[in-house]
């Protein structure tokens, strides 16, 4: 079809058609235009409701995890289960807390170090072995290790006047540990520092009630034991070159005095008396070592048992000190050996086994006055001796 089938117009279109037609055509335009410009309102509100949503989400999973189980770098709780965690001497905080992690105790260095920086006064830890568990929160682990409940110790007494067979005994019993591993370990004896002159620990393993942590071994639980000895004997102001001599005297002294410490020292100054007069120490304590007997066994020895003189322990026969010591003595009876009192005295008798009274004299004669008393104690005490 041409464009002859539609005659041009004859007229001119009138200005004001032509302007209305094109505010139509510019408002279809516009329309056009501002159509995503409304749509962008919703697009923007959309994005804040899932940011929102996600904080939310962050937020609560923060939440939940901190309620049901710790933060990221700390677990919450008690914990669980056990641990035996071992705060060594000499550790700090960085150290502790680095050791905790890697026994499982806590979860992060941080969590830990951190508490302790915010915590005052500042915590003093006591180094030993505490009992924790697996995954505790850092406040709980740091007031495990404040509580002395959780130290874990083993305890072993040690009376005054014990022999040495009797201690590897009651150390074995007490931290349970084979009595042949102690005694493998008091083999030795030279490795401990003693005198040259010694062949035993006899003397030398400090009686007293010690705590040791678990895990110690028998030859350090005897090393301590004889550093207190050493200590003893330096408080005592007792020379290196003499602690052979006065170990051997304090044994004596320990299995001879009863339960008043004045008489330790008067009976080491009979000793002194007699050896400084070249008489014989005559103890009978010394003898019945010897010859196996200890304790109230002693009171049973035959005068065969007092005349032996192949019993190198036999001081009513051999001269000067014995052979070797007779016990552990305690620090009265080591003080004693080295500071005695000043008297005349020359013997000395427990009259009362009870009481422990003990007389002290010049003379034999005096002496056997105060034996007759002993031997009538015994006499109306005829239990006393088993």
């Amino acid at each position: 079809m041409s464009d002859e089938n539609f005659p041009a117009p004859t007229e001119p279109i009138p200005e004001e058609l032509i302007s209305r037609t094109s505010r139509r055509a510019s408002l279809r335009e516009e329309d056009d235009v501002s159509l995503p410009r409304k749509k962008k309102p919703f697009i923007v509100a959309g994005a804040i409701l899932a940011l929102v949503a996600m904080v939310g989400a962050i937020v609560g999973g923060l939440f939940f995890s901190g309620f049901l189980g710790g933060s990221q770098n700390d677990y919450a709780g008690g914990g669980h289960g056990e641990v035996l965690f071992t705060i060594n001497e000499g550790e700090i905080g960085d150290q502790i807390a680095n050791n905790l992690v890697e026994a499982g105790v806590t979860k992060t260095f941080d969590a830990f170090y951190q508490l302790l920086l915010e915590t005052q006064p500042e915590p003093v830890f006591t180094p030993g072995v505490y009992r924790l568990k697996l995954e505790m929160s850092a406040q709980s682990a740091l007031e495990g290790l404040l509580d002395p409940a959780n130290r874990v110790e083993l305890s072993a007494t040690i009376p005054e006047g014990t022999t040495e067979k009797n201690v590897l005994k009651i150390l074995a019993e007490s931290l349970n540990i084979p009595l042949a591993d102690f005694q493998a370990a008091a083999a030795d004896p030279a490795q401990y520092g003693l005198p040259s002159e010694a062949t035993t620990l006899e003397g030398f393993l400090f009686p007293a009630t010690y705590t040791f942590s678990p895990g110690i071994t028998p030859t350090e639980v005897l090393q301590q034991m004889v550093n207190e000895c050493f200590a003893a004997l330096d408080a005592a102001g007792v020379p290196l070159e003499q602690r052979w001599d006065v170990i051997r005297l304090a044994s004596v002294i320990q299995r001879e005095m009863g339960p008043n410490p004045d008489d330790a020292y008067k009976i080491s100054r009979v000793f002194y008396n007699r050896l400084e007069q070249g008489m014989n120490m005559g103890s009978d304590v010394t003898t019945c070592y010897g010859a196996g007997l200890v304790g109230k066994d002693c009171l049973l020895i035959t005068q065969k048992a007092l005349d032996d003189t192949s019993n190198l322990y036999n001081t009513r026969i051999l001269p000067g000190l014995p052979v070797g010591p007779i016990s552990n003595p305690g620090a009265v009876a080591i003080d004693a050996a080295y500071n005695p009192a000043d008297g005349p005295w020359l013997f000395f008798v427990t009259v009362n086994l009870t009481t422990g009274e003990t007389v002290f004299t010049e003379t034999a004669a005096e002496h056997e006055v105060a034996v007759e008393q002993y031997y009538q104690w015994l006499e109306e005490n005829p239990d006393a001796v088993g």
